[in-house]
């Protein structure tokens, strides 16, 4: 059976995984798979659940908040922020919902705010152009 490598990296870890058979995940264009074999390939996961499965075993599910994903030369490179792997859907699923949504939030809590500061420096900015100019 034909087979590649799944290479899995975030922030803090990163793991390899051999014997690969099939990998199925969600972009913006949909659901797609990844069979050996597959030609050069580059996308965007989406928010959520993916799942792969060895040549021989169960399907495991990776949890991500948005990845890209990478198949070049036999290897399928998954680079996101962070993620979870898990053999178990139901658990991973409540994993997903529990800590990357919460992540999510939060992140996007502190992006509000940088945009705020961001606003806030500019409208300084232009009084003191403002100022130096006189006006």
């Amino acid at each position: 059976m034909n087979t590649y490598t799944l290479q899995l990296r975030d922030a803090l870890h990163s793991e390899t995984v051999e014997r690969v058979a099939s990998f199925v995940g969600q972009d913006a264009s949909g659901a797609f798979a990844v069979w050996a074999g597959h030609a050069r390939f580059l996308t965007v996961l989406s928010f959520g659940l993916a799942r792969y499965r060895q040549s021989e075993g169960p399907w495991r599910h990776v949890a991500v908040p948005g990845a890209v994903l990478y198949l070049c030369d036999g290897v399928l490179h998954l680079d996101t922020r962070r993620y979870l792997v898990d053999d178990d859907y139901q658990r991973i699923s409540r994993r997903l919902q529990d800590e990357l949504l919460a992540e999510e939030a939060q992140l996007g809590a502190v992006k509000q705010n940088l945009r705020r500061m961001e606003d806030e420096f500019l409208k300084r900015l232009a009084r003191i152009s403002q100022q130096g100019r006189g006006l």
